[in-house]
């Protein structure tokens, strides 16, 4: 095997990987395929550069890029000459990590804390009716003791969200840096 088939062989095997894990991204394997082909391309790619490369429709080349970016993991990119629209892959991998873990997380604590405020205000009116049984109010005092819980987890997951978008995840789990790495011999 020569030295171009071993990095052709390299990269694919990171390709393929990217293409099963994708789906933590919420994801298609093919759209894991485009992001990986991209990633090791030096310059920006057009839709018809990667239905070239990767044998996929220009349809489904747009869908993928298009989901990509929504999750900024790629970006658009401008080249002199080039009147069709360029695509590459942001170069900051742990802030398109924190993109995604904040988008979605923010959506559900907001989801969830919104539920748990109307939820919480019936059930503490509900527990002051005296028109209630004692069995009754027994069972509202055990899930407003519940939603408070999840109140309090839901604060929690939101001061983590504010930590990831703060950078302040980094002080805890720092970036490894490459002179770090020592190589192989």
């Amino acid at each position: 095997m020569n030295g171009n088939e071993k990095l052709e062989k390299a990269r694919e095997r990171i390709i393929e990987s990217i293409a099963q894990n994708i789906h933590l991204y919420g994801l298609t394997p093919s759209a894991g395929r485009q992001y990986g082909t991209m990633f090791f391309h030096n310059e920006p790619l057009t839709l018809d550069d990667m239905t070239e490369e990767l044998g996929m429709s220009k349809t489904s080349m747009s869908t993928s890029v298009r989901a990509l970016s929504d999750l900024k993991l790629v970006e658009r990119a401008w080249k002199r000459g080039v009147r069709k629209d360029l695509y590459q892959v942001k170069d900051d991998w742990y802030q398109s990590f924190i993109d995604l873990f904040s988008i979605k997380w923010r959506r559900s604590v907001s989801f969830h804390s919104a539920a748990i405020r109307r939820s919480l205000a019936e059930l503490e009116g509900l527990v002051n009716d005296p028109a209630i049984d004692d069995e009754l109010r027994e069972e509202v005092t055990i899930d407003i003791e519940k939603l408070l819980y999840l109140r309090d987890y839901y604060d929690w997951l939101d001061r983590l969200v504010d930590a990831f978008e703060d950078h302040d995840i980094f002080n805890l789990v720092p970036i490894k840096k490459p002179e770090q790495d020592t190589p192989n011999k």
